[in-house]
């Protein structure tokens, strides 16, 4: 996540060439044309009932900081304008009291002059939740959402209640400045699966690769029946499904080392997804708007 120190003043040295290479590395979003990801909503929801248990009774979401990009960072072609991206923990609160989260954030050490905000007292209740939480889980091995958790001040205790897959375990690259200590992951056996994995009660993974090797949705059933698709950074915000746009190729090409293609299929399927089913609330990486919404709606509720 090193790249985030430097965006603002690649994009504003690139606006200055010209031509074709802005175009290319700021305008440009076409999806490329043999991209392919599915979701099996059917498969998806059959497995969210697969463990026994009552599934989660609320969903929580608690901003921790914030990073603030020009729109064209997030979408590409979007204009010059700032635009706030928060940084969110969530947790799933179950019936009998035990707890899930879903990312953990990052400390204002990790995000350093990157941040245009940073809530210490938010971060402290993330990390307490921590403490207290029977699984914890991460969408990606970014540092704004595995950085709480490699921070954590007692990590060897919260390891066992952590599941990491076996590609945020093998790309350490991906997380830095955030990383785990020398050693902490000796004897550590990461979760290995291929598609769909049913990981609790209504909580079920969903291999995405592309944003990072490791990237993976996690959709929620709630109790009620109300269904959430935490996509990670797959999208930023919202609009990036909605008009199946990418980020600036700058960031995802030479800063992200994204798979462009990956994502593009993950951003059409999103968007199809959308359409057939509006019912399913997707909820992007950092997207502020959409986490008040659903916090309007009752789907999540804020704060920890």
């Amino acid at each position: 996540m090193g790249w985030k120190r430097n965006l603002l003043a690649g994009l504003a040295a690139l606006a200055v060439v010209g031509g074709g290479a802005y175009y290319w590395l700021i305008m440009e979003s076409h999806a490329p044309a043999d991209g392919h990801f599915a979701l099996d909503m059917e498969e998806i929801r059959r497995l969210a009932n697969e463990k026994p248990g009552a599934k989660p009774a609320e969903i929580d979401a608690q901003q921790v900081a914030a990073f603030s990009f020009p729109l064209t960072a997030v979408v590409a072609g979007g204009g010059w304008k700032r635009i706030e991206i928060p940084v969110f923990s969530y947790r799933l609160v179950y019936p009998d009291g035990k707890t899930a989260i879903i990312d953990t954030a990052l400390d204002d050490k990790l995000g350093g002059s990157n941040l245009a905000s940073f809530n210490k007292a938010a971060f402290d209740r993330m990390s307490d939740a921590l403490d207290k939480a029977s699984l914890i889980l991460i969408t990606h091995e970014h540092m704004d959402h595995i950085g709480g958790l490699t921070e954590h001040a007692d990590l060897r205790r919260i390891l066992p209640s952590t599941v990491l897959t076996q590609e945020q375990v093998d790309h350490p690259e991906r997380s830095v400045p955030a990383a785990f200590p020398k050693g902490a992951l000796d004897g550590y056996k990461p979760l290995a699966y291929d598609h769909y994995y049913a990981v609790a009660p209504g909580v079920v993974l969903i291999k995405s690769p592309g944003h990072s090797p490791g990237s993976q949705m996690i959709y929620v059933q709630k109790a009620d029946g109300t269904e959430v698709l935490f996509i990670g950074d797959v999208a930023w915000i919202f609009k990036n499904i909605e008009l199946v746009r990418e980020r600036a190729r700058l960031v995802t090409q030479f800063m992200l080392k994204e798979d462009r293609e990956a994502v593009f299929a993950q951003l059409a399927e999103l968007h199809r997804l959308h359409e057939a089913e509006p019912n399913i609330h997707i909820v992007p990486g950092h997207d502020g708007a959409t986490v008040a919404a659903l916090e309007a709606a009752g789907v999540v509720k804020a704060g920890f």
